[in-house]
């Protein structure tokens, strides 16, 4: 089976949407900003035994994302999943943040998935099609998180985007949208969460959808 591509595979949604594909014995490969983080995300499917790439990357690099990319696809071949879970949560308000640092928010939030999708799709629909979701949130913009509202608005555009752009070539294009803060046991479970992913992964061309909403309004 094609594998699967995971960017941002930290503790949550990451995980759990690892945890999720591995149990349907999809090889992994897993991309992380720290090797801690990375080796955390290793041991949560060591025990369903997939093959598991690991590399690290700072999403917000398009220099390092992509190397991790390429050396992910030279180790498993190219993925039918592409699943970009990396953002950088932080509380701001209008005005608090200088230029640069909206800049480096925005690189993560909403640039890394742009640069990841159009690094791997040209070879996935070559292959045959697959699927990229991108991890969204904040369904209504909140002034106390500022870079993150601008942030996860511009995923929806570029969800449409990428969806006109690779969707003839049979490419799913979807985000899911996060409405509240991700805990276990809670309205945003992240295993819950993670069923949505594998969803869309497997859902076929006249079902497509582009968006799922997790709690919260539109």
């Amino acid at each position: 089976m094609a594998g699967a591509v995971i960017i941002g595979a930290g503790p949550g949604i990451g995980t759990s949407v690892a945890r999720r594909f591995a149990a349907a014995g999809m090889p992994l490969g897993l991309i992380a900003r720290t090797g801690a983080t990375l080796e955390a995300a290793r041991a949560a499917v060591a025990a369903t035994g997939v093959t598991v790439a690991g590399a690290t990357a700072d999403a917000g690099r398009d220099d390092q994302l992509t190397a991790a990319l390429d050396a992910l696809t030279g180790q498993l071949g190219v993925p039918v999943a592409l699943i970009y879970n990396a953002g950088l949560i932080q509380r701001d308000r209008p005005g608090e943040l200088s230029r640069e640092r909206h800049f480096a928010a925005y690189a993560i939030n909403v640039l890394g998935a742009m640069t990841a999708a159009v690094h791997l799709a040209p070879a996935m629909a070559e292959a045959g099609g697959g699927t990229i979701v991108i991890t969204g949130g904040i369904p209504e913009p909140d002034p106390e998180f500022t870079s993150l509202s601008l942030g996860k608005a511009g995923v929806r555009a570029l969800t449409k985007l990428l969806a006109s752009e690779y969707g003839p070539a049979g490419i799913h294009v979807a985000t899911v949208t996060v409405g509240g803060a991700v805990a276990p046991g809670s309205r945003y479970d992240p295993d819950q969460i993670a069923e949505h992913y594998w969803r869309l992964l497997t859902q076929p061309p006249h079902a497509w959808e582009h968006e799922v909403l997790v709690g919260g309004g539109q």
